[in-house]
């Protein structure tokens, strides 16, 4: 349509076929089109966005920028589209965050041949965010097997190869297995009541995300009981200081500190 020099405002953008579906619109060769890489950038990010505008508002950018002779417009963040695309870039930059935090894998079976462990997830995601979050897993976990199912999309590697498949309507994975029970070991452990703040946890970790991750049925046991284990800490008796290691170079160091001393 940017060949064909189409405007923005005579673009319908539909989700499904509709009544011009039918169209003759034939292909034309590619066009040799320069455009800022920060408008290649946030176009990556906005595609991914649920918002059913984000089409015709990524198109109405290009043109302006290629046709309309607006090359700086990118960078002007008081520009109508410009600050609608970045927050819709900005959501969708916050959820791969989230993606990368809130994954939790479970072994669900082994190789009987080779002896490889498979690993899958559930991931409820806004926006459809799989294939651009997904690469940070292959390289983390590269060297196992693993699945990511979502509604939006699912993603596999097989230690070489990563793939993609239309997403799934429900989770697939069965019943917690002996990693659930690992993972809930250690949050247990790394939790500090003293450091507690749930307006902050809730912040960085919704309650819609919850229900998918393994350590969300200890939190608020954790919450009720993090007062009470503080006041524990606190009634405790001060612990007498460890003696001075024995150590030349520290020695020195501090002999040193001492006649530079006023």
């Amino acid at each position: 349509m940017l060949s064909e020099a189409v405007p923005p405002d005579e673009i319908l953008w539909e989700a499904e076929a509709g009544l011009f579906a039918s169209s003759d619109m034939r292909e034309k060769p590619p066009m040799n089109l320069k455009v800022p890489a920060a408008l290649v950038d946030m176009a990556q990010s906005v595609a991914c966005h649920r918002d059913p505008t984000r089409w015709g508002l990524l198109y109405r950018i290009l043109w302006r920028v290629t046709r309309g002779g607006e090359k700086h417009l990118p960078g002007i963040a008081t520009d109508p589209d410009i600050a609608k695309a970045r927050l819709l870039e900005k959501a969708v930059r916050r959820e791969i965050h989230k993606m990368h935090a809130f994954v939790r894998f479970r072994l669900i079976d082994t190789d009987a041949e080779t002896g490889r462990e498979r690993y899958a997830a559930w991931f409820e995601p806004d926006h459809f965010i799989v294939e651009a979050g997904a690469p940070f897993f292959k390289k983390r976990f590269a060297n196992m097997d693993w699945s990511i199912f979502t509604p939006k999309g699912c993603a596999h590697w097989n230690g070489t190869r990563l793939t993609f498949t239309p997403g799934l309507a429900e989770n697939p994975i069965d019943s917690p297995d002996a990693l659930e029970a690992a993972w809930l070991t250690y949050y247990r452990s790394i939790f500090n009541p003293a450091r507690l703040k749930v307006k902050m946890m809730q912040t960085e970790m919704p309650k819609r995300y919850w229900k998918n991750l393994p350590e969300a049925e200890l939190i608020a046991e954790l919450i009720e009981t993090s007062q009470h284990r503080v006041n524990g800490m606190l009634a405790e008796e001060t612990r007498p200081v460890k003696p001075r290691p024995q150590n030349a170079y520290l020695d020195k160091l501090r002999d040193m500190s001492a006649e530079e001393a006023p």
